[in-house]
Parts: C-alpha cells; sequence; structure tokens
C-alpha cells in the first residue's frame, strides 16, 4: 500500500512538473511573439534616407538623450581636451560638412567634442547629433581631409539614426533571451546560447551601419569640398591601431579594414557627381 501510493504521488508530482514546463513553454512563446511583433511593426521614415527603420524613439527625445548622455561619454575619456586651437579646428570641419551637405535638412543640433583620451584611437556618435573624436586619433591624422572622413563618418551614424536602431535592437534581442530562459525554465545554459546568437545578430547590425556611415562620409565629403580618398588613409590608421588584429569579421562589430577600403572606393565612384 505504501508503494502504491508513494508511486501515486510521485506520478503526480512528475505530470505537474511536466504541467509547469508547458505553461513556461506557452508564457516563452508568447513573450517571444509580442518582442517579434513590436519590433517588426514599430517603424518610422527616415526623411534624409527615405529607409523605414524599427526605432521607438523620436528624433527630439534622440537629441536630448544624446545631450544628456554626452558629459558622461566625455568623462569617460578623461573629459574635454584643453588645446581650444584643436577643438576650433574641429568645430570648423564638422560645421562645413553639416552647412554645405544634406547633413543640414536632418534638423539635428550637431556637436563637436575632441576628448583627452590620448590612448584610445577612437571616433563615436550619440544618437541626436552628439559626435566625439579622441586625442589619441585626432593626433594621428594627417591633414583635415582625413578629419573630415572621420566626422563625416560620426555625422552619418547620425543621420541615419544608427544609435536609434540600435537600441531598439538590442532591447528586441534582450526580449528574446528573456523568453528563451522563461521557455527552459531559467536554465542558465539555454540562456547562454540565446545570448550569444543576439550577441553575433548585433555584431552584424553593426558592421552593416559602418559601411552604411562609410558611404555617408564619402558623399558628405564630396558634398563639402573635401578629398574623400582621405578616408582610405583614415583605415591605415584604424587598421594600425589595432596591432593588425586578424579577429575574423564575423566576429568583430566592424568590417575588415580591406573590405571597408574596398567600399570607400565603392562609394567614390557613386558619388562623384555631387562633386
Amino acid at each position: 500500500m505504501y508503494r502504491q501510493r508513494q508511486q501515486q504521488y510521485g506520478g503526480q508530482r512528475r505530470g505537474g512538473g511536466g504541467g509547469r514546463f508547458k505553461i513556461m513553454l506557452i508564457l516563452g512563446l508568447g513573450m517571444a511573439a509580442f518582442q517579434a511583433i513590436k519590433f517588426l511593426t514599430t517603424t518610422q521614415m527616415n526623411p534624409i534616407t527615405g529607409e523605414n527603420q524599427r526605432i521607438v524613439w523620436s528624433p527630439e527625445e534622440e537629441v536630448q538623450l544624446g545631450i544628456q548622455s554626452a558629459p558622461q561619454m566625455a568623462a569617460q575619456h578623461g573629459g574635454l581636451h584643453p588645446d581650444q586651437a584643436a577643438q576650433d579646428l574641429l568645430d570648423r570641419v564638422g560645421e562645413r560638412l553639416v552647412n554645405n551637405t544634406i547633413a543640414r535638412k536632418s534638423g539635428y543640433p550637431y556637436d563637436f567634442h575632441l576628448l583627452a583620451d590620448d590612448k584610445v584611437v577612437n571616433a563615436f556618435a550619440l544618437p541626436g547629433g552628439q559626435c566625439f573624436i579622441t586625442a589619441a586619433l585626432f593626433s594621428q591624422l594627417k591633414d583635415e581631409d582625413q578629419l573630415a572622413g572621420v566626422i563625416g563618418h560620426e555625422i552619418g551614424h547620425v543621420i541615419h539614426r544608427h544609435g536609434a536602431e540600435r537600441m531598439a535592437s538590442s532591447t528586441f534581442i534582450q526580449g528574446l533571451v528573456q523568453s528563451a530562459m522563461l521557455m527552459f525554465g531559467g536554465d542558465y545554459s539555454m540562456g547562454q546560447i540565446a545570448n550569444v546568437v543576439g550577441q553575433y545578430a548585433s555584431m552584424k547590425y553593426g558592421r552593416d551601419q559602418e559601411l552604411e556611415s562609410d558611404d555617408w562620409g564619402v558623399r558628405l565629403m564630396i558634398e563639402a569640398g573635401y578629398n574623400p580618398e582621405a578616408l582610405i588613409g583614415v583605415m591605415d590608421i584604424l587598421e594600425a591601431a589595432s596591432g593588425g588584429s586578424k579577429t575574423p569579421e564575423f566576429q568583430s562589430t566592424h568590417p575588415s579594414p580591406e573590405n571597408r577600403r574596398e567600399k570607400i572606393y565603392e562609394a567614390i565612384k557613386k558619388h562623384s557627381h555631387l562633386n
């Protein structure tokens, strides 16, 4: 009798566990479906590129986010550089790239920051028009044309609203990871697998953005009267700064220098009529 009850109760527990798994699976699938529908149906038309983009932020919200985040980003790179002459040059180049090109139609209040960081070779842009370049990269540029190539690339990120796209994509991927963990009862190994897949998807997204911004950097340089081939020289500087790293492209957030050079030459031919 005792054994029969034990088997009966054990069967109930096993059945209860199976039922719980089914419930978690249904909830996880429902959450994933909700995230997918929200991501795929929330779009905005980019007035400059004509592209339908999956973005939840308004341009005004992008501007506010960028302005609020700028001091923190500067602090992470040692603050602003004290060389006012260098900052003035950066401002002149940035304003020329905006005021004499299609970038002025974007309506973003662009601001250009020279960072004190003399170790990290980098440049980046926040949503809404905040553009940054480190002293480590600035000091290696050979002329104003190369500086225009760097800043034109960053303005390209702003015009394309890449920051807002990345935020929407990141939110979507995080939602899928949470859904996967819910479906598998919080199993950490499955969560790790889902997270790796999400990271690779995000990396590919980033490489596409870099190539788009290279293309727009070339266009803005030509419209503003700069030599677009100077951007090739910037690729040489960035490659040297990476120490010749041979990380496979599919594991990098940026395209390989060889790939970027090839695409830049294609962009120069494509936009040559703007000269």
